[in-house]
């Protein structure tokens, strides 16, 4: 959160030295174009550009599972550069703004990208897999779209906690049995607004405070230190955990396992096309492809949880609400505040 804060002022700075973009300079019709014969156009446009380049956050050893099947079925070469979300969106802006433009795609987080949109460094797109999307993964303006999500679920010590004595609510986390057992995350201010929001936020905020004052909420810095505190046993439970990782370290034979109160809130990554890509075409068959069934299968295989509905989630059927990108950029002193005060304050080191 401190560092989409930082992120926010540069982006602010970069922007004023941008000024106006100017026209495109390679045609990028296809990407606004639905008719009948647009893949057979989109393919052949595509590797006439033979290559394009994308700024992402997907881990170095995931990307080859998703580039590697894509450059052998088009012959298109795919040229990444991985860094931190933060460096991701800095590099993006400031090459902008010095009108130096190299990146064609980008895929990091919903909050970031829709902060590229509104200092218009996207373009909008409109892609036939669309509607196989779950609810909310494509904003109106359709700069950009969800490709995977980053769920927040539970996380338990199956040696210290039974299955059958878990909490059903977030309400339930108010008995006393849970006393010095729970533990969180310092830095989930979008998981906490999210959940807040869906209670109601009168009694969301209200909850979490007699949770904090009953029970206590011990606060760890990092997902994967709270996962291994949670398998050593330090910590019982942890409140909200992404999903992979307990799942990972499930399958090794950690006594650890999750499940989920009910929603189970998202996070979602999602890809934008640069307005001044110089590959548009080879970076919208590439868009065109993460959303699809083949790309999304790969991501599931990866522990990632899919945005594609026409494939099984890891998570099945529970309900999914996704972060509002909107929000955490508007509210996001207010709820990074509002969990300091409420959580954090409250909660022990």
């Amino acid at each position: 959160m401190i560092l989409l804060k930082m992120t926010m002022r540069l982006i602010i700075v970069f922007a004023a030295l941008a000024g106006t973009l100017p026209a495109l300079a390679q045609d990028a019709s296809l990407l606004s174009y639905s008719g009948p014969d647009r893949d057979r156009k989109l393919i052949a446009a595509a590797q006439k550009e033979g290559t394009f380049t994308i700024y992402t956050t997907i881990a170095d050893k995931d990307m080859p599972t998703l580039v590697v099947p894509f450059e052998k079925k088009y012959g298109i070469k795919v040229k990444v550069w991985r860094a931190s979300t933060d460096k991701v969106l800095q590099r993006t802006v400031s090459e902008t703004a010095a009108k130096h433009y190299e990146v064609d795609a980008i895929h990091i987080g919903s909050p970031e990208l829709e902060a590229l949109h509104r200092e218009k460094i996207l373009q909008p797109v409109n892609s036939p897999y669309f509607k196989e999307l779950i609810p909310g993964a494509v904003p109106a303006h359709r700069e950009w779209a969800a490709t995977l999500l980053s769920v927040w679920v539970q996380a338990y010590n199956t040696n210290l906690i039974k299955k059958e004595e878990l909490p059903k609510t977030y309400q339930d986390l108010l008995d006393p049995k849970w006393k010095g057992k729970l533990g969180i995350e310092s830095k989930i201010q979008e998981w906490y607004s999210t959940v807040v929001l869906d209670i109601g936020e009168e009694n969301g905020i209200k909850l979490f405070q007699n949770i904090v004052a009953r029970n206590g909420i011990s606060v760890r810095q990092g997902h994967s230190l709270l996962n291994n505190m949670v398998i050593a046993g330090e910590v019982p439970m942890a409140i909200a955990m992404y999903n992979y990782m307990p799942e990972a370290a499930k399958r090794k034979g950690a006594p650890i396992d999750w499940f989920v109160l009910d929603p189970a809130v998202a996070r979602a990554n999602g890809m934008g096309i640069a307005r001044r890509a110089t590959h548009p075409n080879a970076a919208l068959l590439f868009y065109d492809y993460m959303l699809s069934t083949e790309a999304q299968k790969l991501l599931v295989g990866m522990d990632y949880v899919p945005t594609n509905s026409r494939v099984p989630s890891p998570l099945g059927n529970l309900r999914i609400k996704l972060v509002d990108p909107v929000l955490t950029l508007d509210q996001l002193d207010k709820w990074t505040r509002s969990y300091e005060e409420v959580v954090l304050k409250g909660g022990k080191k």
